[in-house]
């Protein structure tokens, strides 16, 4: 079993490698990307950006590890600090249009989609959370899981992700998330489940 950590700058690779890997067949960014070149070369950079420049901040960002291997990785975001501040977004962008280029924005239409279905009640949101396909099946991203939510529990917090892929929401409703609405990626794009899991 999987040993549940909280990463620090110097993990930023090894996490951006393993969530890259994790989201290679993940329908929204094969909609971003549809040449899985392209996707394999931009999603470490993307989760690299994001995880940089945003997630670490807030203290959410935990990484699993199977004895010297990280596994898995889970991006967490605390109580009003979900939406990205207009200077992370500059301190950002030279690496996002590096990572997209003439693709950045479809990426931007994502985001800017998903901000717009999202609650405004103070909560954890779960951004990402992954586990490295070589590894699937042993339980890591449950270990993943509920390494945060004991601690939105022990905060009487709720919690808020989007599930991309609907044969995963089962998964997440076992762990008391519940369907909340669907969100349409516009122009063609793909659907993605809003879930929300009450205070405990």
């Amino acid at each position: 079993m999987a040993t549940v950590r909280e990463a620090t700058r110097s993990d930023v690779p090894a996490l951006a490698a393993v969530l890259g890997r994790a989201f290679e067949d993940d329908p929204v960014m094969e909609w971003m990307w549809p040449n899985p070149a392209a996707r394999r070369h931009g999603l470490p950079r993307m989760f690299a950006a994001f995880t940089r420049h945003h997630h670490l901040d807030g203290g959410g960002v935990e990484l699993a590890h199977d004895g010297a291997r990280a596994v898995g990785a889970a991006l967490w975001d605390p109580p009003g600090r979900w939406r990205q501040s207009g200077w992370t977004q500059a301190r950002m962008m030279p690496s996002i249009l590096r990572v997209f280029g003439r693709r950045a924005g479809v990426g931007r239409q994502v985001g800017e989609t998903m901000e717009a279905a999202h609650p405004e009640e103070p909560h954890w949101y779960l951004s990402t959370i992954g586990t490295d396909p070589d590894a699937r099946g042993a339980g890591h991203g449950q270990v993943l899981m509920r390494s945060r939510l004991e601690r939105c529990d022990i905060e009487h917090a709720p919690a808020y992700l989007e599930s991309s892929k609907e044969e995963n929401v089962p998964y997440y409703q076992r762990f008391g998330f519940e369907v909340t609405g669907e969100i349409v990626i516009p122009n063609g794009g793909p659907t993605l489940w809003a879930m929300w899991r009450e205070a405990q």
